[in-house]
């Protein structure tokens, strides 16, 4: 059978399982579409040019999403905490936690709110180990660009990048916490 049309059997086949898998490493239903078509016409378009047969062909298949996905993930701006929303407010249309806190309504429970979150944050950023607390510390609240970073600590970008992203997932889980103890007493 030729290679292209045992290709274009393959999408038909286990397009699910394919989205699944990229379903899982990515933000959105949409990306993950936008993945798989373009893995696909890239596939076929170099299917042309392969002159060996393919043993595995989703084998080969599995290895070019991996590698678009990994493409996507270096394409993306570092994902920062105040750009990030609990589950469920970008539904229910509630600002994100950085408009929260930055709030100029004054009133004892807001106050008590604000400090309440503050008190989560740093008690989270105490939990974390120095290398991701100093990261996320000097990007998110000092503004030091990862570049400036790396010069400075001799520590690969990805390193960095990847050190934040565990901090933001502790703090993300943490204020999750305290924002479903507010909710129950609400």
């Amino acid at each position: 059978m030729d290679l292209a049309l045992q290709i274009e059997n393959l999408f038909r086949t286990d397009r699910k399982k394919f989205l699944g898998f990229i379903r899982q490493r990515v933000r959105t239903a949409e990306e993950a579409e936008d993945i798989l078509q373009d893995v696909f016409t890239n596939v076929l378009a170099a299917s042309a040019n392969v002159s060996k047969p393919i043993e595995n062909i989703a084998s080969w298949v599995f290895t070019a999403i991996r590698n678009r996905i990994i493409d996507s993930y270096r394409k993306k701006r570092a994902e920062t905490f105040s750009d990030m929303q609990l589950p469920g407010q970008a539904e229910d249309g509630s600002d994100t936690f950085e408009n929260f806190i930055s709030d100029l309504t004054t009133g004892p429970e807001t106050e008590l709110m604000r400090k309440t979150i503050w008190e989560a944050v740093l008690k989270g950023l105490d939990e974390l180990p120095a290398e991701q607390r100093d990261v996320f510390v000097k990007n998110e609240f000092e503004g030091v660009p990862f570049r400036e970073i790396a010069e400075e600590t001799g520590v690969n970008i990805n390193t960095l990048l990847a050190r934040k992203r565990y901090a933001v997932l502790h703090l993300r889980k943490r204020l999750q916490e305290l924002y479903e103890s507010i909710n129950m007493n609400d």
